[in-house]
């Protein structure tokens, strides 16, 4: 791969301004106000950020595996605009994550699956968008065990790894239209294929209405959810208290 072809754009060193600028408002902490903005900017902020990420990770791993039209399309330049639908990647993602806590899976790469080299590669490059939610989770994590951050930052820091870690478990759900379905999909008979194809648009809706509409069911998932953020070292409380100082108007 050519060293060029990866270019972040303006618009997602921006993002990391506003994710860094978020963070340094959460220390001063003996400020309701500066706390609240703090968070709230660092959250959707990081989840910008990790949004951009996820995409970037289905287009590169596509691009070395023989999908070069990706390149042209923008995908590696981390531009959030490249990835997203105004409402159902924007704006539909922010008020779920703002009044339900589920991050949706926000936006897309048009990838030329017939350009791939192989089964292998195609579940790869459904893997590799929550994986780097995976990652970043526990990046997040460890950022607070290691260096232990005041109060307020340490409560953001977790309420964003958690919710990366909400995101890498919602997207590896065999479901249609989410890539753990994308992983499994080459591998799958022609008629569960086209199955999926048909289903891809609205099962994800299917399913947060579900998540939404059931407690039980929804409750279930987020015990999974936390349980994974545990395993890698989260803090359920301090993700707790982050969560509240995001959603502060509750």
């Amino acid at each position: 791969m050519k060293r060029s072809a990866v270019r972040p754009s303006p618009l997602f060193l921006s993002l990391l301004a506003v994710t860094v600028a978020g963070a340094v408002l959460t220390l001063f902490d003996d400020s309701t106000a500066a706390l609240t903005a703090g968070t709230v900017l660092f959250v959707l902020g990081g989840w910008a950020v990790s949004l951009c990420l996820h995409e970037f990770g289905h287009a590169i791993v596509a691009y070395r595996g023989g999908d070069y039209a990706v390149q042209a399309k923008g995908y590696l330049t981390l531009d959030i605009r490249r990835y997203t639908d105004p409402v159902f990647s924007i704006v539909l993602p922010l008020v779920l994550l703002a009044f339900g806590g589920i991050p949706l899976p926000g936006g897309a790469v048009w990838i030329n699956h017939h350009a791939l080299r192989d089964k292998r590669v195609e579940s790869m490059v459904s893997l590799a968008g929550p994986l780097s939610n995976l990652v970043l989770g526990i990046l997040l994590s460890l950022s607070v065990i290691l260096f232990t951050p005041p109060a307020g930052l340490a409560a953001a820091l977790s309420y964003l790894a958690a919710v990366q870690i909400l995101a890498f478990v919602l997207n590896i759900l065999p479901i249609p239209g989410l890539d753990g379905w994308g992983a499994i999909e080459p591998y799958m008979s022609y008629s569960a294929r086209q199955f999926g194809a048909k289903a891809r648009m609205w099962a994800p809706f299917v399913l947060f209405a579900v998540l939404i509409g059931f407690p039980t069911i929804g409750r279930l998932f987020f015990e999974a959810g936390y349980g994974v953020f545990e395993l890698i070292g989260g803090d359920r409380w301090l993700a707790a208290d982050g969560q509240g100082t995001f959603l502060f108007w509750r």
